[in-house]
């Protein structure tokens, strides 16, 4: 009888933890579903037109992004004089490709393709509307077979290097031709 007594006196009456630390009650907010999506509607609002502003959004040019593909200032006569040496040095990673060096082989090609995908970009851009279509059809093409060779020699693949080669030349000799 004694130990009923005990044990209902220690159910009822809260421990020292209990005490310490009482249970943490949902906090009501006042804030309503419109409000929220209002402000977000605002902020977004203001961020567009942070973004598309002519104006510059940051005043030191080394923060600024530009997310154009063509370099800043560069005339179209640039581009000209910089496309041939720059389609060589794609064409070079030939001697890098039979001797298999690999790392060596996407160093260069990444190094040559972005300089040639700038100057190509520049005269794309150049062009009567009419005859871009075709162009950046080119342009999507030997890029894209850029890519897939890079793909090859990171995995030493030589058939699909062989076979992206020679897309690649291929490519170039169509977008050359047409420019």
């Amino acid at each position: 009888m004694k130990i009923c007594i005990i044990h209902q006196r220690m159910a009822t009456t809260p421990s020292l933890l209990q005490t310490l630390n009482p249970p943490i009650k949902p906090h009501r907010t006042t804030t309503s579903t419109t409000a929220v999506a209002a402000v977000a509607r605002r902020s977004s609002i203001i961020l567009t037109s942070l973004f598309l502003s002519t104006q510059p959004i940051f005043t030191n040019p080394g923060t600024a992004f530009d997310f154009r593909l063509t370099v800043p200032d560069q005339t179209i006569e640039e581009a000209r004089s910089g496309i041939e040496s720059h389609a060589q040095s794609l064409l070079k990673v030939k001697d890098l490709l039979m001797a298999e060096s690999w790392k060596e082989a996407q160093k260069s090609l990444r190094k040559s393709s972005s300089l040639l995908k700038q100057d190509i970009y520049t005269i794309i851009q150049a062009k009567p509307s009419s005859e871009r279509p075709r162009l950046r059809k080119l342009y999507a093409d030997l890029f894209n077979g850029v890519t897939k060779l890079d793909y090859a020699a990171r995995d030493k693949d030589r058939i699909r290097v062989w076979d992206c080669y020679e897309s690649i030349v291929s490519s170039l000799d169509g977008i050359l031709s047409r420019i």
